[in-house]
C-alpha cells in the first residue's frame, strides 16, 4: 500500500523516523495542526500528486475538519492519522491489518472507541435474557437481587457506603449513586461498628427506591458484624455480609449470604491457608445444612504483610470448590498501604480473573482511595480480554506505555534561563478548587472584589485579563497555578496553591 503522510516543516524528522515505509510531504507551514483540509489540498495540487501516486493519504490528526474534501479533490482515499507522531508505527500497522480509519476522528481516539466498544458488546452478551437463563443452569452462578453474578459473567463490583447511619438516607442515596455512575453493580450499605441502629435499617427501602429514581435499580448488600442489625435487614437487602460460625444458626434465610472464617464471638481467625479453607468448606456445609440456599465464601483478603497467605488461601479454595461464587474485599488491601490505588486495584482485579473471585468490594473513605471503584472498573474491563495490555485502553494514569520523543532543534543562540525579582501588584489571586470546579478571588487589599468560577484555566484566565490589568509575568503564574489546579480535579487530589501536586520522588 502507498501512502502519503502530510506533515508541517517542525514535526519533519519525527514523521519520518516513525513513518518508515511511507513518502511524506511537507507543507510550508511550521506547526501540523494549524493545517486545514483546504489548505492541503492547496499545497498538495500545487505538490503535483496526483490520484494514481498513492493509495491512501494520512493527514495530522490534530488537523480541524474532515478529510473528505481531500479525497473529493485528490480522488485519493484520505483519513486522519494519530494526534501524536510517536503514534504512527501503532496506526500504520493497524491500518495494514484491514483497521478502518476515520476522516473526521484521529486514529488514537477511534483505538480507544474500537476497544471500549469490544468491551460493550461482551457486556451486552452477559445481559441477553437468553444467556443469562443459560447461565443460571450452571451450578457456578447465580442471582443476587435482579444480577446475575459467577464465572460466566464479569466480575460485580460492591461499592460500600460507610457508616451509612452517620450519612442518613440522603448521604447513603448519593454516596450510592455517585458509586453507581463510576461503575460498581450492588451497592453495600455499612453500619457503624460498636453500634446498634435497627431504625436505620427500616429505611433501606426508601434507600432503594430514590436509587431507583437515580435511574438504577441494582441489589442491596447489608454489612454488619451485628447479629440483630442482620436479622433486621433480612427483610429489607438482598445480600448479607459477615455471616460466620458465631451468628450462622441465627440468620437462616434463602437469601445470599458471604460466609466467612471466623467466630466474631470468641475472636477467632483461621490464618493458615489450608487451616482457613476447611474451616470454611466445614461452615459452608454446615450453613446448607441449616438451610441457607446461596453461600458465597470471602476467604478475607488481608492487607500486606498478610496478603500472600490470604491469596493463597483464595486460591487453594478455587481448587476445591471449583463451582463456588467467591467474593473478596479488596478495599481493605487498598487502603492500609501508602501506595496510589490505581495499580493496585488493577492488579487485585487481575488476581480476582485469574482465581476467578466474582464479587469485588470496596470503597472510597479515604482521598488516598478516591476513584477506586472506577479503577476496579476499568480493571475489569481489561481482564475481559486475554491479556490486560495492548487494548486501546489501559489504566496507565501518571505514567506512559511509550515514551515520546518530542523536541527540535535548537536556535543558535541559546541562554541560560534566569528568574527576575517580581514586583507586587494591586491586585492578586487566590485560587482553590471545591465541587468539581475553579474558583479564584480577586483581592484589593484585604477585600474581596470578584470571585470567577469554571473548570477550564483558558476560560478563567481570559475572563481574569478582561477585567484586571496585570503583567505578563502575572498571567504566566496565574495560568500554571490554574493548570494545576485542573489537573488535581482531574486526579480527584486536593489542590493548594504555590504548593507542589506532587511528591519529590523521581
Amino acid at each position: 500500500m502507498r501512502i502519503l503522510l502530510v506533515t508541517g516543516r517542525l514535526a519533519e524528522p519525527l514523521v519520518r523516523k516513525y513513518g518508515k515505509g511511507c513518502d511524506v510531504f511537507v507543507t510550508p507551514v511550521s506547526v501540523a495542526a494549524f493545517l486545514t483540509p483546504e489548505m492541503i489540498v492547496r499545497y498538495l495540487k500545487k505538490g503535483g500528486i496526483k490520484s494514481e501516486d498513492y493509495d491512501l493519504i494520512l493527514i495530522p490528526g490534530l488537523v480541524r475538519g474532515s478529510a473528505q474534501s481531500i479525497e473529493d479533490e485528490l480522488g485519493i482515499p484520505a483519513f486522519k492519522g494519530p494526534k501524536s507522531v510517536m503514534d504512527l508505527p501503532q496506526t500504520l500497522k493497524a491500518l495494514r491489518d484491514g483497521f478502518k480509519l476515520s476522516k473526521e476522528k484521529p486514529a488514537d481516539e477511534l483505538f480507544s472507541f474500537d476497544a471500549l466498544k469490544r468491551v460493550e458488546d461482551l457486556r451486552n452478551k452477559t445481559k441477553n435474557r437468553r444467556y443469562i437463563e443459560k447461565a443460571l443452569k450452571k451450578p457456578w452462578n447465580t442471582m443476587i437481587g435482579n444480577l446475575p453474578a459467577g464465572r460466566d459473567f464479569p466480575a460485580r463490583i460492591l461499592g460500600e457506603v460507610v457508616d451509612a447511619p452517620k450519612l442518613g438516607v440522603q448521604g447513603t442515596v448519593e454516596k450510592a449513586l455517585y458509586y453507581l455512575r463510576e461503575g460498581a453493580d450492588i451497592i453495600d450499605i455499612g453500619m457503624v461498628a460498636g453500634e446498634i441502629n435497627l431504625d436505620f435499617i427500616e429505611l433501606i427501602p426508601e434507600i432503594r427506591e430514590r436509587i431507583k429514581e437515580g435511574g438504577f435499580e441494582v441489589p442491596i448488600s447489608f454489612d454488619s458484624l451485628n447479629t440483630a442489625e442482620i436479622e433486621k435487614a433480612l427483610s429489607y437487602a438482598d445480600l448479607f455480609l459477615s455471616v460466620d460460625e458465631n451468628n450462622l444458626e441465627r440468620l437462616v434465610t434463602q437469601k445470599p449470604v458471604v460466609l466467612i472464617p471466623t467466630n466474631q464471638g470468641r475472636g477467632f481467625f483461621p490464618v493458615k491457608p489450608l487451616k482457613r479453607v476447611e474451616f470454611l468448606e466445614k461452615l459452608k456445609e454446615k450453613a446448607l445444612d441449616l438451610g441457607y440456599n446461596v453461600v458465597i465464601p470471602d476467604l478475607i483478603l488481608e492487607h500486606v504483610p498478610h496478603l500472600g497467605r490470604s491469596v493463597t488461601a483464595f486460591q487453594l479454595y478455587r481448587e476445591r470448590n471449583p463451582n463456588d461464587v467467591l467474593l473478596a474485599g479488596v478495599g481493605n488491601v487498598v487502603e492500609l498501604c501508602d501506595a496510589d490505588s490505581v495499580g493496585m486495584n488493577a492488579l487485585l482485579a487481575g488476581i480476582a480473573k485469574e482465581i476467578s473471585i466474582n464479587l469485588l468490594l470496596t470503597t472510597e473513605t479515604s482521598p488516598k482511595t478516591r476513584g477506586s471503584v472506577r479503577e476496579l472498573r476499568r480493571a475489569i474491563d481489561m481482564n475481559l480480554f486475554e491479556m490486560p495490555k495492548d487494548l486501546g485502553f489501559d489504566l496507565l494514569i501518571l505514567k506512559e506505555k511509550r515514551a515520546k520523543e518530542w523536541r527540535f532543534k535548537p536556535a543558535e543562540n541559546v541562554v541560560e534561563a534566569r528568574e527576575k525579582s517580581v514586583e507586587l501588584e494591586r491586585v492578586y489571586f487566590r485560587i482553590w478548587v471545591e465541587e468539581g470546579k475553579i474558583w479564584v478571588n480577586a483581592y484589593r487589599g484585604t477585600e474581596a472584589v470578584l470571585t470567577i468560577v469554571g473548570d477550564e484555566p483558558n476560560a478563567i484566565i481570559d475572563t481574569i485579563l478582561e477585567r484586571f490589568e496585570i503583567s505578563p509575568r502575572h498571567a504566566f503564574y496565574l495560568g500554571r497555578e490554574l493548570e494545576k489546579a485542573h489537573i488535581a480535579l482531574r486526579l480527584r487530589r486536593s489542590y493548594v496553591q504555590e504548593t507542589e501536586l506532587f511528591p519529590e520522588f523521581y
